[in-house]
């Protein structure tokens, strides 16, 4: 007896997570987790203003950039702090991502978290100044990047 493709998604065990379940038998407790509730949802709709004012500040300092001389030039050390900024606005959208998660499902997004902190590392990585920062610093990045790597790894291979 085969199982169908659908039908084998279905049986994958999920950590199901309901952090703040909207029903408890305690009325006090339910009602507290109503309140922290609405804070996430406020923290949402703060995170897309700072998600529309980071692209506001990409625009604004590329604008900067390439109208200064030499005009529609940009330097390596530029480029650099764009891709910075770039990421910045991108690991604000995971975390936007994982704030929605976390209100609209029972699901814990573990690999989203863990792949929100790679994202977080690899911006530190790509803005790097290699030449004022020290040696036990690059190994502690590449620690962090090994350690999230493998642990991003073995998550996705559970699933």
């Amino acid at each position: 007896m085969s199982i169908e493709p659908d039908t084998a998604k279905e049986k994958r065990p999920q950590l199901l997570h309901d952090e703040l379940p909207k029903e408890h038998d305690d009325p006090l407790i339910g009602m507290l987790h109503r309140v922290i509730r609405v804070g996430v949802k406020v923290l949402a709709i703060l995170m897309v203003f700072v998600i529309l004012w980071g692209i506001f500040d990409v625009v604004y300092v590329l604008y900067q950039q390439l109208s200064s001389p030499p005009i529609l030039l940009l330097e390596v050390g530029d480029i650099f702090r764009l891709f910075g900024a770039f990421m910045v606005v991108l690991i604000a959208i995971e975390i936007f991502i994982n704030i929605r998660l976390y209100l609209g499902t029972s699901v814990l997004p573990i690999q989203l978290v863990i792949a929100t902190a790679l994202m977080a590392i690899a911006r530190k990585v790509i803005v790097l100044d290699i030449e004022t920062v020290s040696a036990e610093y690059v190994l502690a990045i590449a620690a962090v990047v090994l350690a999230l790597g493998v642990t991003h790894w073995l998550v996705a291979r559970k699933h």
